[in-house]
């Protein structure tokens, strides 16, 4: 009777169906390596792990793992950072009229009260502005309210009231860049008759015209011969000589005897005259 194998298997040892026809009985049946044995178990399931990180089709076949698992997280990433710095959308007054609140604001309230205000108040001025400062206060203005920026808007109202305001600080500044209508302007809306001064109209270019044009005759005369002596007067007085300054101021007066810058002029340079021969004998006299 055959002895039976089961006492002589040592304990952890694993049975298989071939070893019976393989190994004599009462033999041990051969162990593998011990370094062996592990590594075939530890490689199996490292096989299906790897398997869900192959490239996608268009990748190259020895792309590494790691870059597929990068592009899922990419898209979400972008819409939500744009989300989070996109400001919020400009209010309808700002975007479709091309002025924002304030400006509509301010554009209500001046155009309310336009036929109330000077000049120098459409400019927002003070009647001491120099004339650099009017330059900057219309430009100024007229960037904001230039009737060019507003074609494209649909309301007739708002168009109206614009084209009324820019109208306006254009006149301004024709009236106030100019010295002599600044002048007379400044004296209109400072006086009694205020509210009937406020716009320079046509009557009102014609005072000034005058106004300069007598300015001018008092200080140059009328007479196209008058003018010439005393022109030449004036050479001569700057050039030092007196006496020919007196004789051409006494022509100039025969032209124009009423002349009373021609009579003021001549009794200067007749007093600098005396000065002149009296220094000049005292430098004479003998001692």
């Amino acid at each position: 009777m055959a002895p039976s194998t089961s006492p002589q298997q040592k304990p952890g040892a694993r049975p298989t169906m071939s070893l019976p026809a393989l190994v004599p009985a009462g033999a041990t049946p051969p162990r593998p390596p011990p370094s062996v044995a592990p590594a075939v178990p530890s490689v199996a399931p490292a096989v299906p792990g790897i398997a869900p990180l192959t490239p996608g089709p268009h990748a190259p076949s020895s792309a590494v793992p790691s870059i597929p698992s990068v592009a899922p997280i990419v898209p979400p990433i972008a819409p939500a950072a744009a989300t989070a710095v996109t400001p919020p959308p400009a209010p309808a007054a700002s975007t479709d009229l091309g002025l924002d609140i304030q400006q509509l604001a301010d554009l209500e309230s001046r155009c309310a009260k336009l036929d109330q205000l000077d000049y120098f108040e459409v400019l927002m001025l003070e009647r001491t502005a120099t004339p650099a400062d009017i330059k900057r206060a219309f430009y100024r203005e007229s960037r904001t309210y230039h009737p060019d920026r507003f074609f494209h808007v649909d309301s007739k109202e708002l168009k109206e009231r614009i084209n009324e305001l820019y109208k306006r600080v254009t006149e301004a500044y024709y009236v106030l860049r100019d010295d002599t209508k600044r002048k007379k302007y400044v004296v209109d809306v400072t006086g009694p008759e205020r509210a009937q001064k406020l716009r320079f109209t046509e009557a009102s270019e014609a005072e000034t015209k005058a106004a300069a044009k007598k300015e001018q005759e008092e200080q140059i005369g009328t007479h196209p011969k008058g003018r010439q002596f005393f022109q030449q007067a004036q050479k001569d007085a700057d050039a030092g000589n007196w006496s020919a300054a007196e004789r051409n101021l006494k022509m100039a007066l025969t032209y124009e005897p009423s002349n009373a810058r021609y009579k003021e002029r001549l009794a200067e340079v007749q007093k600098q005259s005396q000065d002149e021969t009296r220094d000049k004998g005292g430098s004479f006299k003998i001692r």
